[in-house]
């Protein structure tokens, strides 16, 4: 029976070691934004953060490209200016993007949510909401 506790024991710390190494965030790795602060994206629009090894984030912001020198210290992340694209889309998905990109000047902090979402925290207010994106 000791035996049986043992293997289980062991079980779980490696499973617990790989749920902690997925909670990490990741640079090279693109995620989807799901919510602006305290609103959900607009049917079928499609915004994207990834952070690159080399200090740049860039991305899709609806309508346009997207991109910003970033700083990411343990817990601590911060976008300068944005630029992007200048292709005009409607004026909703136009709207959005240009709060997409405000709100990415105002991150301060990044954590995971109880469901494994990335959350980009702003100076205050109600984070960026973001999963990985598939592929």
């Amino acid at each position: 029976m000791n035996h049986h506790m043992l293997l289980l024991a062991g079980l779980a710390a490696g499973l617990t070691g790989c749920a902690s190494d997925a909670l990490q965030l990741q640079t090279d790795r693109t995620y989807q934004v799901e919510w602006i602060g305290e609103r959900p994206l607009i049917d079928r629009s499609h915004l994207t953060v990834t952070l690159g090894e080399d200090g740049r984030a860039y991305g899709t912001a609806g309508c346009n490209h997207w991109f910003a020198s970033y700083k990411l210290e343990g817990d601590q992340l911060s976008f300068g200016a944005a630029g992007s694209t200048r292709k005009m889309c409607a004026p909703s998905l136009m709207e959005q993007e240009q709060r997409f990109l405000k709100a990415l000047t105002k991150v301060q902090r990044w954590d995971f949510s109880p469901i494994d979402q990335l959350r980009l925290w702003p100076t205050e207010g109600k984070p960026i909401r973001l999963w990985p994106a598939e592929g």
